[in-house]
């Protein structure tokens, strides 16, 4: 599908001049990679952390983007590694962390990168299945599993925050996202437990319906109505998603492992999201069409 034109969610320089609850030197001598930083909430998340002293390493499929990202970033005055690259690809994933670990040691992972498209689950195609759950649950994995191993290795912790998703009433026209979502979601739980004698916290931000570029894969007719998806009748913005992931990465979340931070203004508790249309049979009766 091609992309919206329109574009969606904060400009860079916005994100620029977003106001911070966090010190400035929050993250002073932090190395960060953050998987999927071109644009959109991965972006919004590796601007806080530069803008807060840490020192970044980037990654995504398209180079071109990251190197718009990477100047981006160090006109804020961070230190950006960008590395264009694949987390379906083990190998690539391994020489990925090898690059963080060279920066003087790896203490911070974001996980944000993935993907989807809306479908009816009738019309999911096999190949269409298997690269969403490769890319959102094993590219998870991979970048969780290396790190970790290279963290006990060096006989140092680490932390490890997953982006995921509001899944919690299912995710209908997006089932084959919701399945490789909250695998990650048990998954984190499963090694927060496992790792956390080697100090490694793991958990996960679940954005509800937040403006970002990613707007554009979606119909008009959908994305229009993606405001009324909750209680607030509005959408967040990635920077919301980028304040939850440092609240957990910093030592605000020393404490918090295993954990799951909903940011989606209610929508867990109230409202509808149709990503490939409102179906006719789910209209409330007497409702707009």
């Amino acid at each position: 599908m091609t992309e919206n034109p329109t574009q969606f969610g904060p400009s860079p320089d916005d994100l620029a001049v977003a106001p911070l609850a966090y010190a400035a030197d929050l993250f002073a001598g932090k190395v960060v990679l953050v998987s999927g930083a071109g644009s959109g909430i991965g972006l919004a998340i590796a601007t806080l952390f530069a803008r807060t002293g840490a020192s970044l390493v980037i990654c995504g499929r398209k180079a071109d983007k990251l190197d718009v990202a990477r100047t981006f970033l160090e006109g804020l005055g961070a230190k950006v590694t960008a590395v264009p690259m694949s987390i379906r690809d083990p190998d690539a994933v391994e020489q990925l962390i090898d690059v963080a670990a060279g920066q003087g040691g790896l203490d911070i992972l974001v996980n944000n990168a993935g993907g989807q498209f809306p479908k009816d689950a009738l019309e999911i195609p096999i190949k269409g299945w298997n690269a969403v759950v490769d890319t959102n649950l094993n590219g998870t994995w991979y970048m969780m599993q290396t790190a970790a191993r290279r963290w006990v290795k060096d006989g140092r912790g680490g932390t490890i925050v997953n982006i995921v998703a509001d899944i919690w009433r299912g995710m209908p026209q997006v089932a084959h996202t919701c399945a490789a979502r909250a695998g990650v979601i048990y998954l984190s739980k499963s090694v927060a437990v496992e790792w956390a004698p080697h100090g490694i916290r793991v958990n996960c931000v679940a954005p509800g319906m937040v403006e970002t570029t990613g707007f554009g894969v979606y119909p008009p007719e959908a994305s229009a109505r993606f405001a009324e998806s909750n209680p607030m009748r509005r959408c967040g913005s990635p920077w919301d998603i980028a304040g939850a992931t440092a609240y957990l990465a910093g030592p605000t979340g020393a404490f918090v492992t295993g954990e799951v931070i909903t940011v989606d203004g209610g929508q867990q508790m109230w409202g509808d999201v149709w990503p490939y249309g409102e179906p006719a049979y789910f209209r409330k009766s007497g409702a707009a069409t």
